[in-house]
């Protein structure tokens, strides 16, 4: 439908690529460029994990520096993006698989969202609100969360995943340019998955093999994308950007949903 905003899943990585010249970054900046304007934005980052579920509904949400030991500019980062409380009481609504809890103190915008959003939109004048994962839940509950909150890319609510399909921060290398073999087997594995639609497979990666198991040792990276293939809907294209793995162990992968 022409009206129907397009859903992103976006590999975050480093941090330090929301402020340094890198292939990663440029991108973000242009994919505005060729999307739709949204009226608002709704953001689900691997870096708020939850017992239940929360949405932010402050109307001037804090931007949040959650990692160290980097430079003091990335610290000096700040995304003053409005929130919207309207829209997260509409998501309350929306989502009847769980309570979702309204947040009006506790989160603001963390570097998985504002690390892509300061390049994306970098006048920060749309209003952004950001939903957590529920670290209690299994793979298909989340896909199932995402499937409800699809109405919204009706209403111009532009949905922007943001984690890495595979993460294994404790293999890392910052010196190697590319990825280890069984990191990219389960990159491909994943990517291919996406793109035959297999949906079933996303929800039971744990079942995919030592690859998979080995490449996604924590799922609060992975979760995310479970969202976003929630909210597609059928015979939709699906384009996929950035495939490849950096740093051993780090997946940039990313995907838009129509």
């Amino acid at each position: 439908m022409p009206n129907r905003m397009p859903v992103l899943f976006l590999g975050h990585g480093n941090p330090m690529y929301a402020i340094t010249e890198n292939r990663f970054r440029s991108a973000w900046q242009k994919i505005s460029q060729r999307l739709p304007r949204p009226q608002a934005i709704l953001c689900i980052s691997a870096h708020w994990e939850t017992v239940g579920t929360y949405v932010t509904t402050m109307a001037n949400p804090r931007t949040i520096h959650d990692f160290f030991g980097f430079p003091p500019a990335l610290f000096d980062v700040e995304y003053p993006a409005p929130g919207s409380p309207e829209l997260a009481q509409q998501i309350c609504n929306i989502v009847t698989r769980t309570d979702v809890k309204l947040d009006n103190q506790d989160w603001g915008f963390d570097h998985g969202a504002w690390s892509i959003l300061s390049n994306m939109y970098p006048t920060a004048d749309i209003p952004v609100l950001q939903l957590s994962l529920d670290h209690t839940q299994p793979p298909e509950w989340h896909y199932r969360i995402g499937k409800q909150l699809a109405c919204l890319r009706e209403e111009k609510v532009l949905i922007i995943a943001s984690g890495n399909i595979v993460h294994y921060l404790s293999t890392a290398n910052l010196r190697q340019k590319d990825g280890f073999e069984w990191a990219i087997h389960t990159n491909d594995f994943l990517t291919e998955c996406v793109v035959n639609r297999d949906f079933g497979k996303l929800c039971n990666y744990e079942k995919c093999g030592a690859n998979v198991h080995r490449a996604i040792p924590t799922p609060e990276h992975y979760l995310p994308l479970l969202y976003t293939v929630g909210c597609y809907e059928e015979e939709e294209p699906i384009t996929v950007f950035h495939n490849e793995v950096v740093n051993g162990s780090i997946a940039m992968t990313s995907f838009q949903f129509g």
